[in-house]
This record gives C-alpha cells, sequence and structure tokens, in this order.
C-alpha cells in the first residue's frame, strides 16, 4: 500500500500518521514538501518548488488563491516527473500545497485535512470589536476558502482536527467531513512529577523550588492568543503574590490577525507592555524553548492559562493537559469543546479578567485542591486524544476510503 501525503512543510501533520503506517503495517509512504529530497524514518520526501507567486498586481483578494495555484501545480510538476510514484491513496492538508490537481494525475482517492473556513462574522475576524478587521480583510475572508471549496470537491473524503473546526465548513459539505484530532504524544507529553526536586533552570531563568508557577505558551504573542488579556491578569497575580513566577514560552511574533495594523510598536507584546507598568523580573520571557524544556515547564506549572478567540484549537492546551496541567482557559467555543468548567480544568469569560484573577488565585492558594482537574485532564488526553487512540482511527478512514473508492469502481 503506497500513501502519497502532500504539505508544503514536513513532518507537519502527517508525520506520526505516516511513521506508523511505516513501522507497524508496513506501508510504503511518500511525502511532497518544498524541503529538499530526502528519507527520514523510511518515508521518501520529494521536493516541489511553486515557480511563482501572488504579487501586487494581483487584487487583494485572490493573492491567496493565486499562491495556491502556484503551490498545486508546483506540486503536480514535481510528482510528474516521478514515475515510480504510484499512490494507492493521497492524504494533504488543503491548503498547504494542495491535491488539487493530482486528481488529474493519478486515479486514486483522496482525501484532505480541513483546518478553517475563513468567515468575517461569528468568528476570529469579529470577536474581537477593538481589533476591527478592515473592509479588505472581510472581503477578502470569503475570496480564501475558493481553493478550501475546490478541495472539497475534488477529495473523495476530509477530516478535521475538532468539531469546532469541522461545524465551520459549509452544510451541504458535513457529510463528506469527520473529525478526527492529530494526536498527542502521551509518551513524551506527560508529567514529569522530578521538576520540583531542584530548582528550574530554562535559559537565563532560574525558578526556585518554593515559587509557584503560571505558564502561559503560544507561538506568537498576539490578540488572537489573548495575550493582552493574559497580561493584565499575569500583573495582578503577581501583584497579589509575592511568590509567584509567570513563565510566558513563545516567540515576540504575529502568527495570526492583523495586530500590526493597531499599534505603532513593532510587536505586539511591545504594545501591550507600553500599555503598563509589568514587573519583568517575576514575568518571565523564556523565547521558544526545546520541547523537551516545555514538558519540564508545564510539569513545574501549578496553573496553566490559556486563551484564544473563536479560531483554530493550539496544540499547546493539548499539550498542557496532557502533562496534568490546572488548566485556565477562556470558555471560547474551540476551547469548551476540550475543558468542562470544573470537571477537567477551568474556564472563564475571554475578556473578563477579575474572574481569571479571581480563579487563577483560589489555584494557587492551594495546588494540591486543584490537582484532581490536571489528572482529569491527562486521562482526558489519554483516552480520547492520544496518538494510541488517533492514529487506529486516521488508519481506519484510510481504508475504508480505499474500500468505498474500490466498490464504486467495480459498479
Amino acid at each position: 500500500m503506497h500513501i502519497l501525503f502532500v504539505h508544503k512543510n514536513f513532518p507537519a501533520q502527517f508525520g506520526h500518521i505516516a511513521r506508523y503506517l511505516v513501522r507497524d503495517h508496513g506501508f510504503r509512504c511518500s511525502f511532497v514538501s518544498e524541503l529538499p529530497d530526502a528519507e527520514i524514518d523510511g518515508i521518501r520526501r520529494i521536493q516541489y518548488k511553486p515557480a511563482s507567486g501572488a504579487t501586487k498586481a494581483n487584487h487583494y483578494c485572490s493573492r491567496t488563491f493565486e499562491n495556491y495555484v502556484w503551490h498545486s501545480h508546483g506540486v503536480y510538476e514535481a510528482l510528474k516527473k516521478h514515475d515510480d510514484i504510484k499512490p494507492d491513496l493521497i492524504v494533504g492538508h488543503s491548503g498547504f500545497g494542495s491535491t488539487v490537481f493530482l486528481a488529474d494525475l493519478y486515479d486514486c482517492p483522496i482525501i484532505n485535512y480541513f483546518e478553517w473556513y475563513y468567515g468575517a462574522k461569528n468568528s476570529d475576524m469579529d470577536f474581537r470589536p477593538e481589533f476591527p478587521s478592515s473592509e479588505m480583510n472581510r472581503l477578502r475572508a470569503r475570496a480564501r476558502n475558493a481553493m478550501l471549496l475546490l478541495d472539497m470537491e475534488t477529495c473523495t473524503r476530509g477530516y478535521s482536527p475538532t468539531n469546532y473546526q469541522r461545524t465551520r465548513f459549509p452544510a451541504a459539505y458535513q457529510d463528506k467531513l469527520e473529525t478526527i484530532f492529530d494526536g498527542i504524544d502521551t509518551t513524551f507529553w506527560r508529567r514529569d512529577v522530578t521538576v520540583r526536586d531542584a530548582p528550574l533552570t530554562v535559559g537565563k531563568h532560574t525558578i526556585p523550588t518554593d515559587a509557584k508557577v503560571v505558564t502561559y505558551v503560544s507561538r506568537g504573542f498576539e490578540s488572537m492568543r489573548g495575550f493582552d488579556i493574559f497580561m493584565r491578569v499575569a500583573k495582578r497575580i503577581v501583584e497579589a503574590r509575592s511568590d509567584v513566577v509567570i513563565v510566558c514560552v513563545g516567540s515576540d511574533r504575529i502568527c495570526y490577525g492583523g495586530d500590526t495594523n493597531y499599534i505603532e510598536e513593532k510587536s505586539f507584546r511591545d504594545h501591550v507592555l507600553a500599555q503598563d507598568k509589568y514587573d519583568l523580573s517575576r514575568i518571565l520571557f523564556t523565547g521558544t524553548v526545546p520541547t523537551d524544556d516545555l514538558v519540564r515547564i508545564l510539569s513545574r506549572g501549578d496553573l496553566h492559562i490559556y486563551l484564544t478567540v473563536p479560531f483554530v484549537l493550539s496544540w499547546s492546551m493539548m499539550n498542557a493537559l496532557a502533562c496534568g496541567a490546572t488548566v485556565l482557559a477562556s470558555s471560547t467555543p474551540p476551547v469548551e469543546e476540550m475543558i468542562e468548567h470544573e470537571k477537567n480544568g477551568l474556564l472563564a469569560p475571554f475578556y473578563d479578567v477579575d474572574r481569571f484573577v479571581e480563579q487563577a488565585l483560589a489555584v494557587l492558594d492551594d495546588p494540591a485542591a486543584y490537582r484532581h482537574l490536571g489528572q482529569a485532564g491527562e486521562a482526558m488526553i489519554a483516552e480520547h486524544y492520544s496518538l494510541d487512540k488517533m492514529l487506529p482511527r486516521m488508519l481506519s478512514l484510510y481504508q475504508r476510503t480505499l474500500t468505498s473508492s474500490r466498490v464504486g469502481r467495480t459498479k
């Protein structure tokens, strides 16, 4: 059985399932991406290069589609040169090196991973009125779905990582979509019970054993992930308790949204820090850290705070749950799918700083009294979202898609 994966990055969402298929089931797996040719863990990687891309001459609303087409054509041209690639099934991330032209190169079923359907209403774009989307960005949101809809029409089956993300796609396609989470490696993302035995050193920072620790993790410090709200909460926590250290892990950049349109500073973090006085001797910014260090940080924390607007759910929250962290998060739709208040975590309205502070201080007053929430979150990940549970479900989707495709051809 030969599975061809398509994504501009490697291994992205498909690394775990590809290794699983090669290692445990003897499948042949190839992967086309923008990275150079290589063979890694038995997976052959083939490079594609888009020959061009969108320019300022393209309409603002069509530039994303223009880039999708160039990437899709690059994938097509790269694979056309490899006569030995004859996949039984193609699996791709819609919008990241699209599979759409491969339907004209191979006679096999296609499964697409659908992460987000863009929209200007009841979404990330209008959730924060203090950061209003421009008229052109609202119009562009509709146009950005063009390639997603082409992929949806072309593919045999599709899936999304959460129910919330799946249900954003048009009702006409819901029968074509399943919900299958990417999967958490619980052999790696698990609680390290030894971290309290000695001070924890992360980069230039050393956290003493007697400190209470609050953690915050985000790929970028930005409004989409509520960084400004978090900092208001963090300021009040350190003012209320002299024994607390706040550890912020992530990079000083904006990954989503248009924060730079509303600020004069170079970064959203600089903008937030300029609005008030913060004790940066106790609110620590580590930058990005190795994943081993992140496991130790999450395990050492007494409380993990996560915020997001209605958008793609961050892996960081799921990793924190897997590490047994007591999680306090925003009561927004992607979070509420995973966390039930006072069952496996705590929730507060996104803008309710008072409520976040109240619940955070209650946890810090007696972390042991809330450990059952972290344990419940850890158990939920193991039972419903671990690789052990998700990889067989993914394989089942592949097998069912192949079977139905073969039956369709014999009719």
